[in-house]
């Protein structure tokens, strides 16, 4: 389940070193623990970062969402995690081969900055899905200042611009660097730092431990 909160935490996103992160004891233990498949996935994500490093970034975008949007299903926290909110690291969400919006833009977004697309590039968006009368996450990534962001999203697959995407009213986007409320299809101000729990804090933690 999705909880819309403004309480935020700037924490810096810890980029995926593939040599110290794929390493053979995570593998072993995600076969153990989750079986072959989920040994194949894990393998096919370092794959994505290790082999498109070069890839233009309109290119990484596409290889990114389509990778996610195939690879996990969607399950709502309480369902998968017997929790009411979650957010999964990239690892747990494809070792268990589910999550729900939040852990596919988690995932996303952590692969494309492993991929090299600087943090400046890309946020996490709340919105709220107005056909699903629902909260509802999504990446985005701002080609330059001044443009409306692409969205990468798990409902609508195709990466199209903000404007387009009339089925989504903006609430706010952030990423390690801040906090932005949303304006209108754009990227709205940036607001202080606010103290507080956010669950991004933990998750950067978890990440860092190579979970």
């Amino acid at each position: 389940m999705l909880i819309v909160s403004v309480v935020f935490i700037a924490a810096a996103s810890p980029a995926i070193n593939i040599n110290q992160y794929f390493t053979p004891t995570l593998f072993q233990e995600v076969k153990n623990n989750h079986g072959n498949r989920a040994e194949y996935r894990v393998k096919a994500w370092q794959r994505l970062i290790e082999d498109n490093q070069d890839r233009t970034e309109l290119e990484k975008l596409k290889l990114v969402n389509d990778f996610f949007n195939k690879h996990i299903e969607f399950i709502d926290d309480i369902k998968h995690w017997h929790r009411e909110d979650y957010w999964a690291t990239p690892l747990e969400t494809l070792a268990t081969e589910g999550g729900d919006c939040e852990d596919f833009s988690i995932a996303k977004y952590f692969t494309l900055n492993a991929l090299g697309i600087s943090e400046d590039k890309i946020r996490m968006m709340y919105v709220k899905a107005l056909e699903y009368n629902q909260a509802h996450m999504v990446v985005i990534y701002i080609p330059s200042p001044g443009e409306y962001p692409l969205v990468l999203d798990n409902i609508n697959r195709d990466i199209v611009t903000a404007n387009q995407r009339r089925d989504l009213k903006p609430v706010y986007s952030f990423n390690g660097q801040g906090l932005w409320v949303a304006k209108a299809q754009g990227l709205g101000n940036k607001v202080k730092q606010r103290k507080g729990f956010a669950p991004w804090v933990k998750l950067i933690k978890r990440i860092e431990q190579g979970q």
